[in-house]
């Protein structure tokens, strides 16, 4: 990582001197002076210019130390003040930043092991940390964004486990190489106690008598140690490299050696050439023999190809034969068809007047069987009395003839009350009869109002459904007024608006578009309907160029439209040009196309609705009859799949589908005549859901007033069973009665004319029903015969349809015949061309072979040789000659192998020879790197060592104070003499002999002039002014915020159980304020800066 050129952080002036202000009045107000009393003159804290990596921006603990859960804690980018009481968590962050950045547990000086740092009675804890990573020196800033997050979890086994996340909470590794990588980008050093300063460091330092330790201090801080230990690695990796050169060069005496003996043996070799050659001629002209006999192969292989390829001819004849079969079949399978829905549509007709018929004929036959069950009844009632008469007369006659007439009163009494409780009984069961009628129509009654309320309740549930979407439309019309985007949905803006911003913060690759309503319009407004019932969902689609923006949209979408649908996303590379549709799309000199019927100027939503819909394939036709014929009594134009009226009606080949709306409701031209029609429907909707809710309240006030007379009825038939319980009771009990022998017959003679009357009266009245039923007879005659002769009428023309259907179905299967012969054909075909397919696949892999077998042959010998022996007789030589040659080559060793053993070892030799070289080269060039890099590595430390000398004197003498740094490299120590007071009054003296505040306050001197020479982007310290008095305490601070506002590239977390109440009002200062210890604390309420200071007032 680059350093940043940074400034001194003090100016050294007088005592009696002032801080100059600043002479810009017009920046004054943005300033806030740290203290009046600051001497090293007063600092305004200015916006300008952060740390843009390597900063912490927030971090969090859970179960870490005594705390269930701390923060997260957000600091900002300058200076952040930490405050509270002991125990309230501040060492604990402290140590969590340290431990979280993957620093040692024994750093902390909190404990040995990281299992120490897990809360009592838990199992794991958890750290996380966020870090900047913006600007040029961003880490990798395509994969992490604008911060990384190091979370790190740790159990009480010891174990650890890191997760480095982006800006977006995404994964990225888990690698403890990345986090050393990322620390070592930012040069973040979480053991140098100039970048964390923790409490027990500081009071090590403070009380530390050894002046070996401080050097130790010095040089950790400015990783001059680091620099140390490399200079002896590499000292020591010199000598490891001379000890190589040693043992390469008395490697090199034995290979030279060897080397010769080599060469030695291959000048023995010389006899094996001639032979040698000749294999070689020999191998020359097997290789070209074998050419030739490939050759020949070859050529009967084509001959037979190209008569194959001849038959092909035949196939196809026969195919396009049996097309034609197929097609005149279809063609009369076509035409019987429609003559068979001609003949549908007729019986169809019918139907209707069928229904009606027969609905007729069941009334007339009900009200028939109402009337001879009042004729029943009548007859049955004659039957009754002409019983009762004829006993009544045997009654009177044998009474005539009885002598003694003394109980015949009684008698006759008791036959009166028996036929007054009949006629009484008869009554009743009447009344009955006539009381279940009435229960069981009004029953029906009921049940009708019921079901008529149940479709009254879903119309009104679907009535409000709809004018609840109506008004929903109506408002986003209303609101298209100021704004067309909104007509695609209330949340449409805002989308486009964080598409927008996404763009501009570069989270997309390519802008989308969308959405592609917005992007077309309309040559023809009268299509509108037609359009938007054919792209439909896809008007309030989105296109996308890749699946990084489609993810990034759907981010995007997931938070605009929280709830309902979201938009479709269509993924598809964007173009510059529209698609070449010329060869597939439709073209009618009448009607236009989707696409032509469109203006779209971006292509790449032209391109998508070609995708997505084939809108180059849709005709749209304003008229309905003009569509069906177009596309169903005649063949649809080619390439056209599918046509839509201008009532947004779909039509296909053989089928139509009614539009569910009419009219537009995203493509519509004039916004005010929608409102308008729009305003109106919802008027007509509510009085219709008016007038459905009246109707409903009324059924419910029938069905209440039926149930209350049908349990009337239910409480009248209970009595009048239990009164005709008691006359049976009553006629039985009268009829055991043992009769009296005298009854007066004038008695019976009355009542037998009673009788007698009310039977002319039961016959008179049985005839009126037996007229009135042979009338109701009659009329259901009739409307039966002309039921029967529509059901005539219906089976005459289902019997035309029977062989209709019969030779379709005969022109069926021979459509079916012809197809199962021309696939028959095609099969044949398809095997006859695989056939061919695999002798070319055979071919050309014989050529292939050839060809491998002609350019191993000009391997070997690149001009053609003419052989006339065969491939088989060479190989026989070959083998011969190979065997005398290896019988001689056993004799003197293989020739080749003894060449090839030479050369190895003489490259062996000459490699490292070089080798050897080049390492002598190489610690002769290290001498003298060495040698500079060391007076560069003592200059680099005098440098530092005067800085660290200049910034400690001037830090100190803010306060009148005077005092030296001595450095003494050699023995390695380091000693601080400082005296209180002017500088010429006293000698100065060891820290030791200090107070508590001036030895802090001579500390805070140190480690600020170490500060301003060391390279990190935070520095944190703990409890620096805990030892200070109140004026120490103020100095130190206004030096730190003095330096801090200097180095506004750098991060200052100052951590303290002081009340920093008394600081300057700043943007650049942060003040972390934390509550007292709670055993119940789980987390940590910040309050603003502002609210807090209200709160102590």
């Amino acid at each position: 990582m680059g350093k940043r050129k940074e400034t001194s952080p003090v100016t050294p002036v007088g005592h009696d001197k002032r801080s100059r202000r600043d002479d810009d009045s017009e920046d004054e107000s943005e300033y806030v002076e740290a203290t009046p009393r600051a001497s090293l003159g007063s600092k305004s804290f200015s916006e300008s210019s952060t740390a843009e990596v390597g900063i912490i921006e927030s971090i969090s603990l859970k179960n870490f130390m005594c705390h269930s859960n701390l923060g997260p804690f957000r600091f900002g980018p300058n200076v952040n003040f930490v405050v509270g009481n002991n125990g309230s968590g501040k060492s604990a962050v402290l140590t969590a930043l340290i431990v979280g950045l993957g620093g040692k547990a024994a750093i902390t000086n909190r404990g040995s092991s990281i299992k120490g740092f897990v809360k009592d009675g838990q199992t794991s804890a958890d750290v996380s940390i966020t870090l900047r990573n913006r600007g040029e020196d961003a880490f990798k800033p395509e994969v992490y964004g604008d911060s990384i997050t190091v979370q790190q979890h740790f159990t009480t086994d010891g174990s650890r486990s890191y997760k480095l996340k982006s800006v977006t909470g995404a994964l990225v590794s888990s690698k403890k190489e990345e986090l050393t990588a990322i620390l070592d980008h930012f040069n973040i050093q979480v053991d140098n106690p100039v970048s964390v300063l923790t409490q027990e460091m500081s009071k090590h330092f403070l009380q530390s008598k050894n002046e070996s330790d401080k050097y130790k201090f010095f040089m950790k801080a400015t990783q001059l140690d680091q620099m140390k230990e490399d200079y002896s690695y590499i000292m020591e990796t010199k000598n490891k490299t001379n000890d190589q050169v040693k043992y390469g060069v008395e490697r090199l005496h034995e290979l030279r050696r060897e080397c010769m003996e080599k060469e030695e043996r291959f000048k023995s070799i010389a006899s094996l050439g001639e032979k040698q050659e000749k294999l070689e001629d020999l191998k020359r002209k097997m290789a070209w023999a074998v050419v030739n006999e490939t050759e020949k192969q070859i050529k009967p292989f084509k001959e037979q190809l190209a008569a194959e390829e001849n038959r092909t001819l035949k196939f196809e004849q026969k195919i396009e034969e049996w097309q034609e079969k197929v097609k005149n079949a279809e063609g009369r399978f076509k035409a019987i068809q429609e003559q068979l829905e001609k003949i549908s549509q007729d019986a169809l007709a019918l139907k209707p007047q069928a229904m009606a018929l027969k609905d007729d004929v069941q009334t007339k036959k009900k009200v028939w069987n109402e009337a001879e069950v009042f004729y029943n009844r009548h007859r049955m009632d004659l039957r009754r009395l002409e019983r009762d008469s004829e006993q009544l007369r045997k009654r009177i006659i044998e009474l005539q003839k009885s002598a003694d007439n003394t109980s015949e009163d009684e008698n006759m009494a008791r036959m009166r009350e028996i036929a007054e409780l009949k006629e009484k009984l008869k009554a009743l069961q009447d009344q009955e009869m006539t009381t279940n009628q009435q229960i069981e129509q009004f029953q029906q009654a009921i049940y009708r109002y019921k079901e008529e309320r149940t479709r009254l309740y879903n119309e009104e549930r679907d009535m409000k459904h709809k004018m609840e979407q109506q008004k929903r439309q109506l408002k986003e019309l209303q609101d298209s007024k100021t704004d067309r985007l909104k007509r695609f949905g209330q949340n449409m803006p805002s989308l486009l608006q964080a598409i927008n911003d996404a763009y501009n913060q570069g989270r997309f690759l390519k802008k989308p578009v969308g959405p592609l309503g917005a992007c077309i319009r309309l040559k023809d407004p009268d299509l509108a309907l037609a359009v938007e019932s054919c792209l439909k969902g896809l008007l309030l689609a989105f296109c996308c160029d890749n699946h990084k923006d489609e993810r990034t949209l759907q981010l995007l979408m997931s938070k605009t439209f929280t709830h309902g649908q979201r938009p479709q996303i269509i993924v598809n590379e964007f173009g510059n040009e529209v698609y070449n549709v010329q060869k597939r799309a439709v073209f009618h000199p009448n009607y236009p196309t989707v696409l032509t019927a469109l203006e779209i100027d971006n292509p790449v939503v032209a391109n998508c609705l070609i995708d997505m819909r084939g809108i180059e394939t849709v005709l749209l036709i304003k008229n309905n009859s003009e569509a069906r014929e177009v596309m169903q009594r005649r063949a649809p134009p080619r390439n056209c799949r599918e046509a839509f009226t201008g009532e947004g009606d779909q039509v296909f080949s053989n089928r139509y589908y009614s539009s569910e709306y009419n009219r537009a409701k995203l493509l519509s031209g004039d916004v005010e005549v929608e409102i308008s029609f729009l305003d109106k429907e919802v008027k007509n909707m509510a009085a219709q859901l008016s007038t459905v809710q009246q109707r409903v309240r009324s059924i419910e006030g029938d069905i209440k007033q039926n149930e209350n007379y049908m349990l009337q009825y239910y409480n009248t038939k209970k009595r009048k069973q239990a009164e005709a319980r008691e006359l049976n009771a009553r006629i039985t009990e009268l009829e055991n009665v043992e009769e009296q022998p005298s009854i007066d017959i004038a008695t019976l003679e009355s009542e037998a004319q009673d009788i007698k009357n009310k039977t002319e009266h039961v016959r008179k009245e049985m005839k009126e029903a037996w007229n009135r039923m042979e009338d109701l007879k009659s009329s259901l005659q009739k409307s039966e015969h002309q039921y029967d002769e529509i059901k005539m009428k219906i089976s005459s023309v289902s019997e035309v349809a029977e062989p209709v259907k019969d030779e379709l179905h005969k022109v069926d299967q021979e459509v079916e015949s012809c197809k199962t012969h021309k696939k028959h054909y095609e099969k044949k075909m398809a095997e006859h061309l695989e056939g061919i397919r695999k002798r070319k696949e055979e071919l050309k892999a014989k050529e292939k072979d050839l060809e491998e077998k002609l350019c191993q042959a000009k391997q070997i010998f690149p001009e053609r040789i003419e052989v006339t022996r065969s491939a088989r007789s060479l190989d026989t030589e070959i083998v011969r000659l190979r065997e005398k040659i290896n019988s001689e080559r056993d004799l003197h060793g293989d020739r080749d192998e003894v060449i090839r053993q030479y050369h190895a070892a003489k490259e062996n030799y000459q490699d490292v020879e070089s080798k050897v070289k080049n390492l002598k080269k190489f610690i002769n060039l290290l001498d003298d790197i060495m040698t500079q890099r060391f007076k560069t590595y003592q200059l680099f430390r005098r440098c530092l060592t005067l800085r660290c000398k200049f910034y400690f004197d001037t830090l100190l003498s803010q306060r009148a104070y005077s005092g030296k740094i001595s450095f003494d490299h050699k023995n390695e120590t380091l000693s601080i003499t400082v005296q209180p007071g002017e500088g010429n009054k006293a000698a100065l003296s060891d820290m030791r002999s200090l107070s508590g505040g001036e030895r802090s306050f001579s500390t805070v001197c140190f480690i600020l002039s170490l500060w301003s020479i060391a390279e990190s982007p935070f520095r944190c310290l703990d409890e620096f002014d805990v030892y200070m008095d109140m004026v120490n305490r103020r100095i130190s601070m206004d030096m730190m915020l003095s330096m801090a506002d200097s180095q506004r590239f750098r991060q200052f977390i100052l951590l303290t159980p002081q009340n920093m109440s008394s600081l300057p009002s700043s943007t650049l200062i942060r003040i972390l304020r934390m509550q007292d210890p709670d055993r119940g604390q789980t987390t940590l309420p910040f309050l603003p800066r502002g609210q807090e200071e209200e709160n102590e007032d």
